[in-house]
């Protein structure tokens, strides 16, 4: 399989402190913010700063340990240091109530608090390393998902895809992404069509940025248009990210995905999910159990800063909605692809 290195390193640690890609400022500007501070960290993810479920896991367990650098400033006792920062753990996994990846990142350092024997300086020590292992852990897990996922990619093959689930969602390769990029490695003739992905743009502030800096051919369509190019035969394949995916296979993605989703079906269109088994929640049945995100209705109503549309209108804004597993193709990890039956298949992936 040829490589494919992308340009872009979404988040990463450095010595004390975080480093990530500010992505409120897209298509603006590409600039790296400094988080140093655990707040500062909750509110990256709560605002967007930092987004795309396997980034915000990243950013989740390097919150973890700018509390713990806090905490160690006033508290020497380490049970009573523990005990705050298993508390300040816990509110940094609730920034986002989706993305599964953030509670599970977040529950790995808990585990290195809790079983540490360690000072409380090696303690800090130790979820630094952990934080680092992760990012590492992710980078590879992508391109795992990435080669197996070109395995499905038809020559010369227009690929859609919703939202962004790329670099820029992880740190550094991408899920759905991932599978162009290896596609692309070997087959130059591969393209994407991007939907825009209203209400934030993501689509079209983020996908066709990367893709781009990465010199990988994109078409920019809006969320409606998707059904008139399926019709024309212009889109071989849909391939999306997931925040979280329920034990029978039902994925959670950016609201939009189910439409997608179901014009595909209609047309015969293979349609993937690309995710990593943390993506997976096999603690809940169904998609009926998957908490969606209400997200402020500015996001609808107005556009960099100016509204569009009638003073006091009504809005209703779900940050994600859930695509039944009888929808989907496949399921693309690093384990390989998951077929239905998803309960069974998913099973069998979390014991290899």
């Amino acid at each position: 399989m040829a490589e494919f290195q992308s340009k872009i390193k979404t988040i990463e640690w450095i010595d004390t402190y975080s480093r990530m890609v500010d992505q409120t400022k897209f298509p603006y500007a590409f600039e790296y913010v400094e988080i140093t501070n655990g707040q500062d960290m909750f509110n990256a993810i709560k605002t967007m700063i930092v987004r795309g479920a396997p980034a915000i896991g990243i950013a989740g367990a390097h919150g973890v340990v700018l509390y713990a650098q806090e905490g160690a400033k006033t508290i020497s006792d380490k049970a009573e240091f523990i005990s705050w920062l298993l508390k300040k753990a816990d509110y940094m996994a609730s920034a986002r109530p989706t993305a599964v990846n953030l509670m599970w990142a977040v529950e790995k350092q808990k585990e290195i608090i809790k079983n540490s024997t360690s000072d409380i300086v090696g303690i800090i020590e130790e979820l630094k390393i952990n934080g680092k292992k992760l990012e590492l852990e992710d980078i590879e897990i992508n391109k795992k998902i990435g080669d197996y996922g070109a395995e499905v990619v038809p020559k010369g093959a227009t690929i859609l895809t919703h939202c962004n689930a790329g670099a820029l969602a992880t740190v550094g390769y991408g899920t759905a992404l991932g599978v162009v990029r290896s596609a692309f490695a070997n087959d130059p003739t591969v393209q994407v069509f991007a939907d825009e992905t209203r209400p934030r743009q993501q689509g079209a502030r983020i996908t066709t940025l990367e893709l781009t800096m990465d010199g990988i051919p994109v078409t920019l369509i809006t969320d409606g248009m998707c059904s008139y190019f399926m019709k024309k035969g212009m889109i071989d394949m849909v391939c999306v990210g997931a925040d979280r995916i329920a034990a029978n296979g039902d994925a959670a993605n950016k609201i939009g995905t189910y439409t997608v989703a179901i014009a595909a079906k209609y047309h015969n269109i293979p349609f993937y999910v690309a995710a990593p088994l943390s993506t997976i929640d096999t603690s809940i049945k169904s998609g009926d159990e998957i908490v969606i995100e209400e997200r402020s209705h500015d996001e609808v109503t107005h556009i960099n800063g100016k509204s569009i549309c009638a003073d006091g209108v009504k809005v209703i804004n779900p940050g994600f909605d859930v695509t039944p597993h009888e929808l989907i193709a496949g399921i693309i990890t690093e384990k390989g692809i998951l077929r239905p039956d998803y309960t069974k298949s998913i099973a069998e992936a979390f014991k290899m």
